[in-house]
């Protein structure tokens, strides 16, 4: 009873004691927060929620202290995965809004996806149906999705993967050695999926320079390509052919879309729409 009361008063817990032949151990008022007992799901919801708040600003530090401490009252088992999640992700930069709703994320996806890539043990999944097979590498949060930089076995390049439209397959893959990544891995992560992670893909030419476009667009919006002609391409997504026309329009360049066909009918109806809203002259 004593070494039980003992670890009580370690863990936070206010015990007070009375001795004698009427003596007894009562729980006080607690000063401090309790050991959590959370599931493995909340586990890593918790664990998700703080790595977001590390990218706001003003609780970088609270975040990082708060999951430190979170992970010192955790079960070694729930600490193991907490710890997993933490070291293999990193938060991309913030970008427009957007008009469709977020995509669900399994936790147990993200909690066995980070347990690969602390154990080094390949996966096999299907990615929107599609086979693949990877070594993963490191989880970026960006644009409240989450995505997989892996190397692809058969060929050995490296790729994002949308963590959502991962289906993990039994059994993994082989245990490997880990190759150095070349290069910096959010860049990566925002270069990629502008050009092919997005629902909504787009090539859009600018009456500008490339210094000109790249001064006025948040680094997360795509890259931009230098035309012989002075002008540049801007080589953007998004997760609908709405987002990607209001990004377009918020460039204060004239533009040209001539692909994708969803796109170019879209900026066609808001053309129209911005005609009628607006008085005619004189």
């Amino acid at each position: 009873m004593r070494h039980d009361v003992a670890r009580l008063r370690e863990l936070g817990y206010p015990v007070d004691a009375v001795r004698g032949p009427g003596g007894r151990y009562r729980l006080g008022a607690g000063a401090r927060l309790p050991p959590l007992l959370l599931d493995d799901d909340e586990a890593v919801a918790v664990a998700v929620g703080l790595r977001t708040a590390t990218g706001t600003a003003g609780l970088e530090e609270p975040g990082r202290s708060a999951l430190a401490k979170l992970e010192q009252v955790m079960p070694d088992r729930l600490r193991r995965q907490l710890t997993a999640l933490r070291t293999a992700s990193t938060a991309g930069p913030a970008n427009t809004d957007s008009d469709v709703e977020d995509p669900e994320v399994d936790p147990g996806v993200l909690r066995d996806v980070a347990a690969a890539i602390r154990d080094h043990q390949g996966l096999r999944a299907f990615s929107r149906g599609e086979p693949v097979e990877l070594e993963p590498y490191h989880l970026v949060a960006w644009q409240r999705r989450w995505f997989l930089v892996g190397r692809d076995v058969p060929t050995g390049t490296w790729a994002p993967y949308r963590v959502d439209w991962l289906e993990l397959r039994t059994p993994g893959g082989r245990r490997f050695t880990p190759a150095p990544f070349p290069g910096d891995l959010t860049e990566f992560v925002v270069r990629e999926v502008a050009r092919t992670g997005w629902a909504v893909h787009a090539r859009i030419v600018v009456d500008a320079s490339a210094e000109e476009v790249l001064a006025r667009i948040n680094p997360a919006v795509g890259t931009v390509e230098a035309l012989p002609d002075g002008r540049s391409v801007l080589v953007t997504g998004g997760d609908s052919v709405e987002t990607v026309a209001v990004w377009s329009g918020m460039l204060g360049f004239d533009f040209h879309v001539t692909e994708p066909p969803e796109l170019v009918e879209h900026v066609r109806v808001l053309a129209d729409r911005y005609t009628r809203a607006a008085p005619a002259a004189g």
